[in-house]
């Protein structure tokens, strides 16, 4: 295996919820190389989401260290944290997120709009990566549509997009097809995996379709927040 990306050792996460502790993540390890693409699955309140959100830098672990390229994530500052998060890291979700007063080609523009990443000094440079991602998607005569004129297919494509616009190492994609019917769902399905996986990009995965994870290089199972085989 390839050196790591992203890297978990002794992670925790414990949540206090009306004076009760629970403890979602227990002494999580994981190591993911560079290139790879791994399936997270497991029960639905497994804990899998929040281990997304945990090696992705959005949520501090209580205890134990997430390292990105070897670089302990939340040992450093939180806009050290925030620019690897907007330069290097993709997230796409269940729910799309778009920005309802913005067209489908600003929605895909908004992460390349914050300073950081490789377009952040040419709004030109930022259009024509937009209207590339949109053509790869599908979407290229949906771009001055707004979110409410598209189907949720067409919605989660947009996220799709959006999340690759500064061209990140990692994408990690949380039931990016939860809320899609089974045919729609797979063709998100099929342009995640050629713009990530195909195109040699790190992908975690997070789901609870067996079918969906089998696509991936690696299949990794959390039950009972440990992770059994990181």
């Amino acid at each position: 295996m390839s050196d790591a990306i992203i890297q978990a050792d002794g992670v925790n996460r414990v949540f206090t919820v009306g004076g009760n502790r629970l403890h979602v993540l227990k002494d999580v390890a994981l190591r993911v190389a560079t290139g790879e693409a791994v399936a997270v699955v497991g029960a639905s309140g497994a804990g899998k989401s929040t281990l997304l959100y945990t090696i992705g830098g959005l949520d501090r672990p209580t205890s134990g260290r997430v390292l990105f390229k070897g670089a302990d994530l939340y040992a450093l500052p939180g806009g050290a944290r925030t620019r690897i998060r907007a330069r290097d890291i993709g997230f796409v979700f269940q729910s799309y997120y778009l920005m309802p007063e913005l067209d489908v080609a600003e929605n895909v523009m908004l992460p390349a709009m914050t300073g950081e990443g490789p377009f952040k000094g040419s709004r030109a440079a930022r259009k024509a990566r937009a209207a590339e991602l949109l053509a790869a998607v599908g979407l290229a005569e949906r771009a001055g549509h707004t979110p409410a004129e598209l189907s949720g297919g067409e919605q989660q494509r947009v996220a799709l997009a959006r999340a690759l616009i500064n061209e990140p190492e990692i994408v990690m994609a949380d039931e990016p097809t939860g809320n899609l019917d089974s045919r729609t769902g797979g063709q998100v399905l099929d342009y995640l995996f050629s713009l990530t996986k195909d195109q040699g990009r790190t992908l975690v995965l997070v789901t609870h379709n067996p079918a969906l994870a089998e696509r991936c290089d690696r299949v990794v199972e959390l039950a009972d927040g440990r992770l059994a085989n990181g």
